[in-house]
């Protein structure tokens, strides 16, 4: 059978999809990659579909041996990656003979890591996606993380195996900091214009507790002016402010509605950077209009568009 079996799972190994759409009325977040540009490389470095299942790794560790002939590629945090204890890179697509052990170290930048094989992994749909969400037992394998000694079934390719490389130039740069633009919402004019400044002019230290639900932040407090307020969707990004006026950044796996005050949402593409610095790290935030928001996410599609038919070139 064509399989990978896990060795070691490492601190949090999920499997995921691109998401679960359309099903907040259920209850159900979305899920799906922290990362989505590396999601997409890495899908696209084996020649997968851009839904195909891959595994997200935080703080690496993982360890496979496969029991097949594949191609696999890493993307995402600075990792080692070898295959049967010689280094590979990242970002790049590799061959994999029957018997051979891939093991994912931890990260020296980054948290979060995307491990594709071509084919991708064999999993059944719940809810109409494979992303696995912790909070709700949905998804992956018996709704969990990996465990040591899972088998995970791998598709048939549609493409012969040929290895592929993502240009360093488009390789993100895990390491550089910058401040999480926020779009702000309807709510924001319910902080006072001293609790508005305060919060654009500080910086915030991301505490511990910060998975894929959501990042809380510790440093001044942002009080708001509503005292109660109805509980209503909750958009990716979104910046709620709690009774104690320290700012929490929801994201994949958040809770669908929630009844805190709202500065905004951060921009999409910001998220993906947040969830690429672990607790301790220090950030702050810029506003930027709704307008900008839009133009920022054309520019990423049409740069990632770009990317993905290079590297079909390179198949070609």
């Amino acid at each position: 059978m064509n399989q990978l079996v896990i060795e070691n799972p490492g601190l949090l190994s999920l499997l995921t999809d691109q998401g679960r759409f359309g099903k907040a009325h259920l209850g159900l977040t979305t899920g799906g990659p922290m990362d989505p540009f590396a999601f997409n490389l890495a899908n696209a470095l084996v020649g997968n579909s851009s839904n195909a299942t891959v595994i997200e790794t935080t703080l690496g560790n993982l360890s496979l041996k496969a029991e097949c002939d594949c191609i696999i590629a890493v993307t995402g945090a600075v990792s080692p990656v070898n295959i049967d204890g010689a280094g590979h890179a990242l970002w790049q697509s590799h061959q994999v003979k029957r018997g051979q052990t891939i093991e994912l170290g931890q990260p020296g930048q980054g948290l979060r890591n995307y491990l594709a094989v071509g084919g991708g992994f064999n999993v059944e749909t719940e809810f109409g996606s494979t992303s696995t969400v912790l909070r709700e037992s949905i998804g992956g394998l018996r709704g969990g993380k990996l465990q040591q000694g899972d088998k995970l079934a791998v598709g048939q390719s549609a493409e012969s195996a040929r290895c592929r490389a993502l240009p360093e130039s488009a390789i993100p740069d895990y390491g550089a900091m910058h401040p999480l633009r926020l779009i702000t919402g309807y709510q924001y004019q319910d902080f006072t214009d001293t609790s508005r400044q305060r919060f654009f002019a500080s910086e915030y230290k991301i505490s511990p507790q910060a998975d894929r639900m959501g990042y809380r932040l510790s440093g001044p407090a942002i009080p708001s002016g509503l005292n109660s307020m109805l509980s209503e969707g909750i958009a990716l990004g979104a910046v709620q402010v709690p009774a104690d006026g320290q700012p929490i950044v929801l994201l994949n796996d958040r809770q669908t509605i929630g009844g805190y005050p709202k500065l905004g949402s951060v921009l999409s593409l910001d998220c993906a950077s947040l969830a690429q610095w672990g607790p301790g790290t220090r950030i702050s935030f810029k506003p930027v209009s709704i307008e900008l928001a839009h133009n920022l996410l054309h520019l990423h599609q049409a740069r990632l568009t770009r990317l993905l038919r290079q590297l079909e070139r390179e198949h070609d």
